[in-house]
């Protein structure tokens, strides 16, 4: 005959197996309740952001001392360094008007103005393409005899849109620049970019891509890294301008860089490349990790600033 005890006791477990099952279901609701809602923000943005199915401006060519270029590239043409842009919109320039203002030939004007040297330029950058598809991009252009003295890659704003799993994007990164470094070439890869300053996107969705963004940015640096790259991190210098002078740093569609945008990047890929083909003199710039204004911009640090009793202790 069972005791006062045990009968108490399982009285006690039976209290406690239904407060847990309780609370998972309340957390399953709630879980379910901040997934739809995220999922309906996300659907927002999408109507928002315009989905872009148009090409950026194309400057391939060689670029000369003189400021002349681009002059199209026939094979035995007499350059000094190939310049080589691999990855998604961002490297490919799209949200501007012409190829004077893609990151990549104000990136490749600024390298010739520093060193005087002959460049030819090649840009196989693909609107849309993930890390998924940089091994590709890099292929056709060993295939056809193109392999650059140095490269830069952009890429991972699309892997996050698409949630690609965090170190297997990096990973695809780690293993393109790769593929480059066997062929002989240099390359500089500038990382994910911080999404959380496209206004566009609604809160909490933004905060939540921005913490995305930042985790690819360091598994990428540290990827790159590992394979023989030279990791930029973007986002770090990016925000506060962006953050600043949206107006100004956008694209019209609110999500691509525009010319002033797009001159930022290669203003902060420069020295990094000029330091991979021997022409920069003197200590590379070390930014932030992680920039005070985008700090000051956490969804968290704004709650505290508007509702300073809840976060009192």
């Amino acid at each position: 005959m069972p005791s006062a005890d045990s009968d108490e006791k399982a009285d006690r477990l039976l209290r406690d197996v239904g407060a847990t099952v309780v609370a998972a279901g309340a957390s399953a609701a709630a879980s379910y309740a901040a997934y739809s809602y995220l999922n309906s923000q996300a659907a927002h943005a999408r109507q928002i952001i315009p989905h872009r199915t148009d090409n950026a401006p194309n400057g391939d060519g060689v670029y000369l001392p003189d400021g002349q270029g681009p002059i199209p590239y026939t094979r035995g043409m007499d350059v000094d360094l190939h310049l080589g842009v691999y990855g998604d919109s961002t490297a490919a320039g799209l949200g501007v008007d012409t190829a004077e203002e893609t990151p990549g030939v104000q990136l490749v004007r600024n390298l010739v103005r520093e060193t005087g040297k002959t460049v030819r330029y090649s840009n196989k950058a693909i609107v849309g393409a993930t890390s998924k598809g940089l091994a590709a991009q890099i292929d056709a252009s060993l295939i056809a005899k193109s392999r650059p003295d140095v490269a830069v890659i952009l890429i991972g704003a699309n892997d996050v849109t698409a949630v690609n799993r965090v170190r297997a994007s990096a990973r695809r990164l780690g293993q393109a620049v790769q593929l480059l470094v066997d062929a002989g070439a240099k390359v500089v890869v500038g990382t994910c970019p911080d999404l959380g300053v496209i206004t566009a996107i609604p809160q909490p969705l933004r905060w939540v891509i921005r913490q995305y963004s930042l985790r690819l940015a360091t598994a990428q640096r540290s990827a790159v890294r590992g394979h023989g790259g030279r990791g930029v991190p973007l986002a770090d210098v990016l925000a506060k301008e962006f953050l600043a002078r949206p107006e100004h740093m956008f694209s019209t569609d609110n999500y691509h860089p525009s010319a002033a945008g797009y001159a930022l990047a290669a203003s902060i890929l420069l020295p990094e490349v000029l330091d991979a083909v021997g022409e920069w003199g003197g200590p590379l710039p070390n930014p932030p990790e992680v920039s005070e204004v985008a700090e000051s911009r956490r969804l968290v640090n704004r709650l505290r600033r508007l509702l300073p009793s809840a976060f009192a202790r």
